[in-house]
Order: structure tokens, then sequence, then C-alpha cells
């Protein structure tokens, strides 16, 4: 088993640092090639399911000799493996009444939920990941933190994952980090920040950004003052805007927009893969500005995706035809496992000479920036929102990114969450509608010219991002503009608090 682990100075953290830092990606890249043919290998003889998934498919592990043979094998998903195998199989050597578990499900936000099992290993490799980001974005080795866990603390891996990462972090005793774990609470949330917040050099807050926003609007509704306190955010499950972003960096007073906040690119089936950097949210910054960069950069030109970067060493991310594989050593070990993500994957020299030939040295801009310090030669991944968060509406797409990003303009932020639920209907005379339904601040009422203005910026905004709706819209005019039904603040029918927020509704 001891092939499985990664080296032992993988766990020194100051090596660790220093060859994220000036190790070569190439590197990187090598030892991913090789642990992701160790996996496979390991799988092709330990895993019943696998061992029988490859011969159903025809394939011999023993032709399996390089990456580009690897690339070939095909893919494993839920439907044509996870769901086919009994869970004791698709573990390794069958044994898992045999071993402990930490286990967790999905949201069954997209079908039928399913249970995945981690151990120990897949719990330390998440707080490398993690401690290796809290230094560099947030000084964790350098000031007092209290991290406040805000992601469910149920049967979903957020918040549970979170908490056991943080607790290896202070196994060592390295850090003065403090942990409390209020959840989805957000009354407990404001007492914790009001009670503890001045005890310590700064406050992290893990949530997700739709509940976070909550959290800020009723903290400052309660008279909390967010600048009073040295804040930072870390984001799971979603993408979300620079708008947003820029609307918590308002809100709370936040310095640095780099190293403020971060989100992560995860799953309940693997884990944490991917986070943002200081350097990639400066890249899809300023890619907003420039229509070059943001060719250069992502592969659709209206839809802004999430970019991170991975160790391949960790997580060995593939794209074919704009789809998103990865294989990792896990709980359930995966070798080609189908996310269902639409998104790139770009290494780092790639990405830095193809930004050279359209004027933009990202080392430099990053140095100018001031977070020359944070820069890993790692490669990146990017991820769009799901197909399964859109509504097909006159036989295109809208994304709840498209809807999302209107709701959080400026002239609506002191009205509006942010948060809504949309769908595409049939009404009697057999007429396709676009819904959606519209979460109203706390104590903001019911009003037609409030419907009126929201219906006419998320029109225009959808009218500005999709090609599609721009020229549906010229043949049919406003008889395709959103209806708006709006609902008071947390209502159970389409806001009830807690979990995920349910963008579509099918």
């Amino acid at each position: 088993m001891t092939k499985l682990l990664l080296p032992r100075n993988f766990r020194d953290i100051d090596w660790l640092e220093s060859k994220l830092k000036n190790q070569p990606e190439k590197a990187w890249q090598r030892l991913g090639n090789a642990r992701a043919l160790n996996l496979f290998h390991e799988m092709s003889q330990r895993v019943p399911a696998y061992k029988d998934f490859l011969k159903k498919n025809g394939v011999n592990p023993a032709t399996i000799r390089t990456v580009r043979d690897f690339r070939k094998l095909p893919a494993v998903d839920k439907d044509n493996y996870l769901r086919v195998y009994p869970r004791k199989d698709l573990v390794w050597d069958g044994k898992f009444k045999q071993k402990s578990w930490t286990i967790s499900t999905t949201s069954g936000s997209t079908g039928k939920p399913y249970y995945f099992p981690r151990q120990s290993t897949q719990d330390w490799q998440y707080a490398k990941l993690a401690e290796l980001y809290l230094r560099a974005n947030f000084h964790i080795h350098e000031r007092s933190t209290l991290y406040i866990v805000a992601f469910p603390m149920g049967a979903w891996i957020g918040g549970l994952y979170t908490y056991e990462a943080l607790k290896l972090l202070n196994s060592d005793g390295e850090y003065a980090l403090s942990i409390i774990t209020p959840g989805i609470n957000k009354l407990e949330i404001l007492e914790a920040v009001r009670q503890l917040g001045k005890d310590f050099d700064q406050i992290i807050i893990g949530s997700y950004a739709p509940f976070l926003k909550d959290i800020l609007d009723d903290g400052e509704s309660a008279g909390i003052k967010w600048s009073d306190y040295n804040l930072g955010f870390i984001f799971s499950a979603e993408g979300f805007s620079e708008i947003f972003r820029d609307y918590v960096f308002r809100k709370t007073g936040i310095k640095d927009i780099y190293r403020g906040t971060l989100n992560h690119y995860g799953t309940v089936d693997l884990g944490t893969m991917a986070h943002e950097t200081p350097l990639a949210i400066k890249l899809r910054r300023d890619a907003l500005l420039d229509q070059k960069l943001y060719g250069e950069l992502f592969s659709h030109p209206s839809k802004l995706p999430t970019l991170t970067q991975y160790n391949p060493a960790l997580y060995y991310f593939e794209e074919q035809d704009s789809h998103i594989y990865c294989s990792a050593f896990s709980g359930i070990p995966l070798v080609r496992y189908d996310l269902k993500d639409n998104g790139g994957v770009v290494g780092y020299d790639r990405l830095k000479k193809k930004l050279l030939a359209q004027g933009y040295d990202m080392e430099k801009e990053a140095a100018a920036a001031g977070i020359g310090d944070t820069l890993w030669r790692l490669p990146f991944v990017y991820v769009y929102e799901r197909a399964d968060f859109s509504v097909s509406y006159y036989a295109f797409l809208i994304y709840a990114e498209m809807v999302r990003r209107p709701l959080q303009a400026k002239s609506l932020e002191k009205l509006v969450t942010g948060k809504f639920s949309m769908r595409v209907y049939y009404d009697d005379d057999g007429q396709q509608k676009f819904e959606v339904n519209v979460e109203l601040k706390a104590g903001v009422k019911e009003d037609p010219a409030l419907a009126k203005k929201i219906q006419k910026t998320i029109a225009e905004s959808l009218i500005e991002q999709s090609s599609e709706y721009r020229e549906t819209y010229k043949l049919y005019g406003r008889k395709i503009f959103p209806e708006i039904i709006m609902w008071p603040y947390e209502h159970h029918h389409h806001f009830k608090p807690g979990g995920k927020q349910k963008w579509v509704t099918k």
C-alpha cells in the first residue's frame, strides 16, 4: 500500500512550498504521469469492479505502458461504473466492511444521491492543500486565526471535510488556529463573530457563496460592522462572478483583492481537487477587461468559468472535447473519471507562452500586483457551470450564471439576495415561458415596479451575454422576457435555509 501514498517529504511544508515555487512544471507533470499509470495498474489488479470493467471493455492492462496508452482508456462515471457494481467491489481489494470510513453523500441536486467513503489519507491530503493556501493567502503561520466552518455539517462533505483537515493541521501544534463549527446556523455564525472576533488577528469564514451573502447582509442588519474585523473567505461547491467578489470586498473592507477570497474546485467523489490562487484570480479579473486575453484563457465567449491551479501529483486532470476527467487515489479509487464538468486544462508554461504572444506577461503582472511570492508553477484547470444548471428556451440554453450575474447588479443589491430558481414551462396556449423566482431581502416587499426593474435588468443582461437570446429578441421582442415571481426572504418553497440553492427547477 505504500506505493499509493505520496513521498514523505510532501509532509514537510517548507520543502513543499520551495518546490512549488521553484520546481519546473515538467517535473510535476512527470510525477503525475507516473502516479496515474501506477494507479491504473494497481486498480486493474486490486479493485474487483475495475478489473471486470476492463475485461468487459476489452482492455488488457499489460498493454497500458505510456501516458498515451492511458489516455485511450474508457472513462468511468456513475452510470457505467459506480452504480453498476456493489460498493465492496469498488474499493481496494474488495474490502469495504473490513475498513473504517468517513462517508459523505452527494446533494442529489442532479439525480439520486450517491454515498462516497473516504479514509484518513484523503483527509491528510486535503490538510496539506489547505495548509499551503492558508499560509500563502492568509499567513496562518504569522497570525492567530479563527476559522468559522459555515459549510453544512451533515452528511455532505463540505463541513466535516474542512473540520477534519483543520484538525490535522492543528495536530502538530505549529499554528495558532482555532475552529468553530456553527455550520449553516446564521445566528451562531454572527454571534461567534461578535463574541470571538476581536480575540484573533483574523477570521476566516468557509461558506457557500450564496449563503455568505446572507451572512454579510444579515450581519450588517444586526449591527455588525464587518470592516472592524480582519476577514478572509473560502468558498466551495459552485462558481461565482467577479461582481460577487467585489460585493464581498465592499461589504467587508478586505484590502487584498487577490488573497482575501479563494474558491475550491471539488466534488464529493474525489474531494478538493484544485483551488483558486492569487495568480488565477488576477488572470480571471484581467480577462474580463481584455477580450483577447479572455479568448486565450477560456473557450466559451460569454460564460465565465472558475479558474484554479492543481497539483498533478495529487489529481491527474485530462481534457477531451471540453470534458474534464480526473484520476486519483481515493476511498473509491478512480481512473479517467468523467466529472460531467465542461471546461479545460492548460499547463502553466503553455499558458505563459500563449499570453506573452498577446503582450501579457503573467509573472510580471503578478509581481506588479504584489503577489509574485505566491506563484506556483502548476497547471490550470477551469470549469464552467454544469449543463444541469441550465434551462432550454427557444432551443438554446440559459445558464444559471447568466441570471445570477444581473441579479448581483449594484442597482438591485439592497433589494434582492441574489438567489433565484428558474424554469421553462408551457402555458395553456402551448406558449413557452421563462420563469425566474427571485428571493427578496428581509423586509423588502413585493412590488410590481420592482418586478419590472428585475425583469429589465435580467433581459438586458441576457441580450448582451447571449447571441441566441439577442437574435430571438429581435424576432419576438419582449415576449421572451422572463416572468418574475418575487418571494419573501427564506420562503420555504424556493429558498428554504440550509444546503445548496437549487438554481434550476425542472
